[in-house]
């Protein structure tokens, strides 16, 4: 446990709550969101949150070797459609569960030296970018603990701000890694354009985020984990995530 890293977690998610609810204090009467606009012109160059690829340029997209990690709300739709006894209206508890987790991420991801580059509306995408495989000890170990601490203390600390505002149930989350090569580019047009890693490793995360409260890896992550006698981890196949191999993450006995 960090307490520091902790406390800046409850620190975020509070304030970022805070801001949810002047959110909904201004647009909650007609559910929507506004965005603000940026203009850019052509071959414009676009901040970026993608590890490695800081500004990317409209037009030269750029290709690295990326952890994905995608952390998944279970169940978070049913939040919307089932009555819920707490302080919130139904939109209102999605708006506040995911604000919490999103917050909490952005903390611990940072904190892990990975990029949070999309979020998800119920959860979100991060990056850790590979710049060797032969030396990637560090990443992959700073991605599987960026995906322990928010499963763990993360978790808890958002269920705990979100029960005492709230009286909110306690969420659950599926976290999925996975490794390959993805294209960084600039996506969309005219005065809407988004960086965006686009690789298998993205997709296949995000299919390795069904399980509760567990994290799950891909086989080319699996087979890129470094190899020690010692290890305290084992890897548990498992072939349920619509034909996607994957492996259940836990620690040894």
């Amino acid at each position: 446990m960090n307490l520091e890293l902790n406390s800046k977690i409850e620190n975020e998610v509070n304030k970022a709550l805070d801001n949810a609810e002047n959110i909904w204090n201004e647009v909650g009467d007609q559910f929507v969101l506004k965005k603000g606009v940026r203009m850019f012109s052509e071959g414009a160059k676009v901040p970026s949150q993608i590890p490695g690829h800081k500004i990317l340029t409209e037009g030269k997209p750029e290709v690295g070797n990326f952890i994905a990690l995608v952390l998944d709300i279970r169940n978070s739709t049913d939040h919307l459609l089932v009555a819920a006894k707490a302080k919130a209206t139904q939109l209102e508890r999605v708006l506040y569960e995911t604000t919490a987790v999103n917050a909490a991420g952005a903390v611990i991801i940072e904190h892990y030296n990975g990029g949070l580059t999309e979020y998800l509306g119920d959860g979100f995408l991060a990056l850790f970018k590979v710049e060797d495989e032969k030396n990637s000890k560090t990443i992959i170990y700073s991605a599987h603990d960026a995906a322990k601490y928010c499963l763990n203390e993360g978790l808890k600390i958002v269920n705990d701000i979100i029960y005492n505002r709230y009286q909110l149930p306690k969420l659950s989350m599926g976290i999925g890694l996975a490794y390959s090569k993805a294209i960084v580019t600039i996506v969309g047009i005219n005065d809407n354009l988004h960086p965006k890693a686009i690789g298998e490793c993205v997709f296949r995360a995000s299919k390795l985020a069904g399980g509760h409260n567990e994290i799950h890896i891909d086989e080319h992550l699996k087979y890129l984990w470094p190899k020690s006698d010692d290890g305290q981890l084992r890897f548990i196949y498992t072939n349920r995530f619509q034909k996607i191999k994957g492996y259940l993450i836990s620690r040894k006995n």
